[in-house]
């Protein structure tokens, strides 16, 4: 499991549902939520939602900052900022995201919708030349 110490690298305190919790209903939260034991329902936040190692979510709607799985989710997800899927994880269901990682090893089953914001750079119609002068003039 994700040995969590209360804080994240920010400071911010960390709410964790033990890995006996069983939960069913309506979440909403403002922090970052771990859940290691089982919940059912509906998450709508303004945190981050770590899903650890063993827990399972089962939800017919996820709405978070940001959503990290090592565990099992099902049910669609809107994360505003990013989604990470850590080696082993489980994730079944549709995902709209600014930024997605998956890791070699994960289960997904869905359609991901990417909702970044910036449209300027278009990679792979532009010329690898191109868009190396580009970069070299930004840093040089």
């Amino acid at each position: 499991m994700v040995k969590f110490d209360g804080k994240r690298k920010d400071n911010s305190a960390v709410v964790v549902f033990g890995s006996g919790t069983s939960f069913n209903g309506f979440l909403r939260f403002k922090e970052t939520l771990c859940i290691q034991g089982k919940f059912t329902g509906t998450i709508e936040a303004t945190g981050a939602l770590i899903v650890d190692k063993g827990a399972v979510v089962e939800a017919d709607h996820i709405s978070v900052t940001s959503l990290t799985v090592y565990g099992t989710v099902v049910g669609a997800v809107q994360a505003q900022d990013k989604v990470d899927m850590f080696t082993g994880a489980e994730v079944r269901g549709d995902i709209s995201a600014a930024r997605l990682r998956i890791a070699d090893g994960v289960l997904f089953e869905g359609q991901c919708n990417m909702t970044g914001e910036d449209k300027e750079v278009e990679i792979f119609s532009r010329p690898t030349e191109e868009i190396k002068a580009e970069l070299q003039r930004a840093n040089g």
